[in-house]
């Protein structure tokens, strides 16, 4: 098993900057892909990054393209999501995920990751 923990979230005005963390414990050896992904009230949960095992491929949705910047340690099983720019639609729980399965990119899809923690609220005031 692996367990995700998130950190980091918080309240923060328009324009202004979080910065969240994911640690991972456990068979970490067997994870992969690392995705984040959010969820606002009345929502579908919605994939925002995303970094393969070795940093070599990154994804990002639209929505957050040029805003957040995702990184991974392996040395210390920690994944990093830098946002910056923050906007009031950014407001959601966030969510780390690990995939189980090798791939060559990132992948979009939540029902395809193995392991979740259990979010971080970002509020963003405007």
């Amino acid at each position: 098993q692996v367990q995700l923990v998130e950190s980091g979230g918080g309240l923060v005005q328009a324009g202004g900057s979080l910065r969240l963390s994911c640690a991972a414990s456990g068979r970490t050896s067997g994870i992969y892909t690392m995705g984040w992904f959010r969820q606002a009230p009345g929502k579908e949960r919605e994939f925002a990054a995303g970094i393969s095992w070795n940093g070599g491929r990154i994804d990002y949705a639209d929505s957050v393209k040029g805003r957040f910047t995702v990184s991974r340690d392996n040395t210390k099983n920690t994944v990093t999501l830098q946002m910056n720019s923050l906007k009031p639609e950014d407001t959601a729980a966030y969510y780390c995920a690990a995939d189980r399965d090798f791939t060559i990119a990132p992948r979009r899809t939540a029902a395809l990751y193995d392991y979740w923690g259990q979010g971080t609220q970002v509020t963003v005031s405007s």
